[in-house]
């Protein structure tokens, strides 16, 4: 790729100063979207200017009364003038948006999605949109890292670290959770993982981390009272068949969020009207619910971030089976209808509050089954919060470090561990595809499930293909065809009726001339290969790669983008052994 070759590597060390950099950025920038989301809350439900505002405190009735049915659609007005004239990739949760970056565009991001999604989701938060934080924050920290790549003029493989640097040092700042954001660019973003790309993501982490704890203070996310005398982290054959009947639970809740918002978020553009009138509907059903809930429970419950009644779970303040059963399905709900319609924010959040509830109330009913078995509901909850988080976004060892973090409990760590496989393991069997990359996979874009060690896995066909090629008739005689084309070496795509016939390479017409005496004459369809797959100029080598061994084929016909049944004509190059072998040479050269 010519653009590639113009950029320069740097130095590790010069790699990890820029990932300081882009932490700071990250933490400072999280601080200020934190104060932003307070400022905005505070006018839309308060009507005062501060930006003072504790999220793990229940929001008061606002003085608005039933008028703030209409916060969340006016503050969605807000949102969809913000994305559509100037950032559409703010729109959504923000990280599947990283991942597409990272995988389909080498890292790059505009810097305008930095500060159209800095403005959009504090208004949908602070309005109160059910939606989280952590999103936003991650896309504006990967947003910097990408533009501290471009304008250095670094090659791809540190432009995407960088990227990944930034979407974790976001997480890291906004949780108070180092570790959490270090797993969270290695388990989502980083297509490699060695000491190349990990030290830059943990400085960048690290520096976010202390910059968010100079603006928070030193405090877990979540206090949980010392008081109470954790028994689900015991080694119980009751409590290991509770867990694992609630990791069960846990997979089911993530598979139920996954496939209503992916749901929703086919629903809504096909509905009439435009943009506004969509999100507006959206927003308007979720007003409706939240003061239902405010006339009902006292509080509005499924606005914005909703550490307040995650809080109050925790704390012991809410048991009721009936009533956090009903804030599962709300916030699930809620969540869907928001994002589904089009606002901007994060899952995480609401995969917390999803799991909170669904632990609390499972927690609730078992004491109402078996009260001679001592616990209390808030365990559950913490064990439930990581189990969702993990079904959901397929993060396993980041749900279970960051709720550790969050919580600062080592009860909860061995019955989170087998809460968090199950949930993951019933997730996949119902859905292959995690709440991120679900969204992905319906622009075809998959995105790798595993982790590789190797960057040249997100190189595309198009910049490592052979284009010596050329397209002749599937009917030319093999003689015409060695007296025209065997000097100078093309690959011969064949072409019968303006479909691809076949692959003739030089050396089958040199293998062919023993036949050339013998009539009939045969023709270079005869001697063609047919065991060909078909790639995109956009495809990255992973996919490839894979569909390559699933077939057994050797040989890739690399054609234009943009078209859905190619065509000879649309060939642009070959890709075979050769080419991946060079390829991955290239790149391990370029490492060394």
């Amino acid at each position: 790729m010519a653009e590639t070759r113009r950029r320069r590597q740097v130095a590790i060390i010069w790699l990890c100063a820029l990932g300081v950099m882009v932490g700071c950025v990250a933490g400072i920038g999280a601080v200020l979207f934190r104060a932003l989301i307070s400022f905005i809350h505070n006018l839309f439900f308060n009507g005062t200017l501060s930006t003072y505002f504790d999220a793990n405190v229940l929001t008061p009735p606002s003085p608005f009364g039933p008028l703030i049915i209409l916060a969340p659609v006016i503050g969605g007005m807000g949102v969809v003038f913000l994305v559509k004239h100037f950032a559409p990739e703010a729109r959504g949760h923000g990280v599947p948006e990283i991942m597409d970056a990272i995988y389909y565009k080498e890292g790059h991001i505009r810097p305008m999605v930095a500060a159209t999604k800095s403005l959009a989701s504090a208004l949908a938060i602070g309005s109160g949109a059910s939606v989280g934080r952590e999103g936003p924050i991650a896309q504006i920290g990967a947003s910097f890292g990408s533009t501290v790549g471009l304008l250095t003029g670094l090659i791809a493989w540190q432009r995407i670290t960088l990227v990944a640097a930034g979407a974790g040092a976001g997480i890291a700042a906004t949780f108070n959770t180092p570790l959490g954001g270090v797993l969270f660019a290695i388990e989502l973003l980083m297509p490699e993982v060695s000491p190349r790309t990990f030290l830059p993501v943990v400085l960048a982490t690290g520096t976010a981390t202390y910059i968010g704890r100079f603006a928070f203070g030193l405090s877990p996310a979540f206090a949980v009272p010392v008081a109470i005398d954790i028994q689900v982290g015991s080694s119980t054959v009751e409590t290991v068949l509770a867990v694992v009947v609630l990791g069960l639970l846990c997979g089911l809740a993530s598979w139920a969020f996954i496939r209503t918002l992916a749901w929703l978020e086919d629903l809504f553009p096909s509905l009439p009207g435009n943009d506004y009138s969509r999100h507006a509907i959206g927003m308007l059903l979720l007003g409706l619910m939240m003061y239902g809930l405010m006339l009902t429970t006292g509080h509005y419950h499924v606005d914005g971030v909703g550490y307040g009644t995650i809080q109050a779970i925790l704390q012991g303040q809410l048991v009721s089976t009936g009533l956090l059963t009903l804030l599962f399905v709300a916030k699930l709900l809620a969540t869907s209808l928001t994002l589904g319609s089009g606002s901007s924010g994060g899952i995480f959040s609401p995969s917390l509050f999803i799991g909170a509830t669904l632990g609390g109330a499972f927690g609730s009913l078992l004491l109402l089954i078996w009260p001679e078995f001592q616990f209390h509901p808030s365990d559950f909850a913490m064990v439930a919060m990581g189990g969702v988080v993990a079904g959901a976004t397929g993060a396993t060892m980041t749900a279970i470090i960051m709720m550790f973090e969050m919580t600062r409990d080592y009860h909860i760590v061995l019955p989170l561990i087998i809460t968090v496989a199950i949930s993951v393991g019933v997730r996949r069997m119902l859905s292959d595809e995690n709440i991120y990359t679900i969204k992905l996979a319906g622009r075809g874009h998959s995105v790798p499930k595993e982790r590789h060690s190797n960057m040249y896995l997100v190189r595309h066909a198009g910049d490592v293909m052979d284009k010596n090629v050329v397209v002749v008739p599937a009917d030319t005689p093999v003689t015409a065809a060695k007296t025209a084309l065997e000097e100078e070496g093309k690959v011969m795509v064949l072409e019968r009726r303006g479909r691809i016939a076949g692959v003739v390479h030089p050396a089958d017409l040199a293998a062919a001339e023993e036949d050339l005496g013998a009539p009939p004459e045969p023709i270079l369809e005869d001697i063609a290969e047919r065991r060909i797959l078909i790639a995109r100029e956009d495809e990255i080598l992973h996919n490839i790669l894979t569909r390559m061994a699933r077939r057994r084929s050797d040989t890739i016909l690399v054609v234009a983008k943009g078209h859905r049944i190619p065509r000879a004509a649309d060939v642009r190059g070959i890709l075979g052994c050769e080419q991946i072998g060079a390829c991955i040479l290239e790149h391990y050269v370029r490492s060394s």
